[in-house]
């Protein structure tokens, strides 16, 4: 029989964002495939579930592919997660999918749908959602201003994902590149216990966010409009 890996989406905050689906594949996989240990540990033990983890981020390298393949050769059925929302989506998980798909073996690959920062932000935004682009975390540095016009100059609702490092730059950058008028709806720690949902212009969101030091802590999923 094929073996499974499941592609399982787990909360971006509030650990009650599972799906009961969720919940039962975690618990009969044979490993569980994780950004940080640590924060997957944590979601595990509140559902007093006891599957071995083994870490994939980022910075794994191919001998960590290579296990993993042998895992599922050897017929394991692997669950895949990452530390918040659903994997693939701003996430190095797509790059060991794609290498499992290039291997020659049978191979079931399946989605676990649930919790997603974008669907988030947009269904709270009161934007046109019937088609939008999504940017995910812009570039530091190179190719970042390219990326701002864009926003600036697309007809479509745009989502993109920005650190408490960054958030004040972005802002400030949308104006100093003729976004001035745009609509903004700005959402810090979705799901977590200090959520909180900012909307107006650039400047409007960043008057907001210098009145205290802790409104720019967290992590922010911006949905931009015209």
């Amino acid at each position: 029989m094929e073996p499974s890996l499941y592609i399982v989406s787990t909360p971006i905050g509030n650990l009650e964002d599972i799906t009961l689906r969720a919940l039962r594949v975690l618990s009969e996989v044979d490993f569980i495939l994780c950004e940080d240990t640590r924060v997957t540990k944590k979601l595990l033990d509140k559902y007093k579930i006891n599957t071995p983890l083994i870490s994939y981020h980022q910075h794994s390298k191919l001998a960590k592919i290579d296990k993993i393949v042998d895992l599922l050769k050897k017929e394991n059925n692997l669950a895949l997660v990452t530390d918040a929302g659903t994997p693939g989506i701003s996430d190095p998980g797509n790059e060991l999918i794609s290498h499992l798909i290039k291997k020659d073996f049978d191979l079931r690959i399946i989605p676990i749908p649930g919790p997603s920062a974008i669907a988030s932000a947009l269904s709270v935004a009161g934007f046109s959602a019937d088609e939008f682009l999504f940017l995910g975390f812009l570039p530091h540095k190179k190719g970042r201003q390219t990326m701002v016009k864009e926003i600036i100059l697309t007809d479509k609702t745009v989502v993109v994902y920005e650190s408490c490092h960054r958030i004040i730059k972005f802002l400030n950058e949308l104006m100093d590149n003729g976004g001035q008028d745009l609509r903004l709806v700005v959402c810090r720690e979705l799901t977590k216990m200090f959520e909180s949902v900012y909307r107006g212009a650039p400047a409007e969101i960043l008057a907001i966010l210098k009145q205290a030091k802790t409104n720019t802590k967290g992590e922010f999923a911006v949905v931009i409009s015209k």
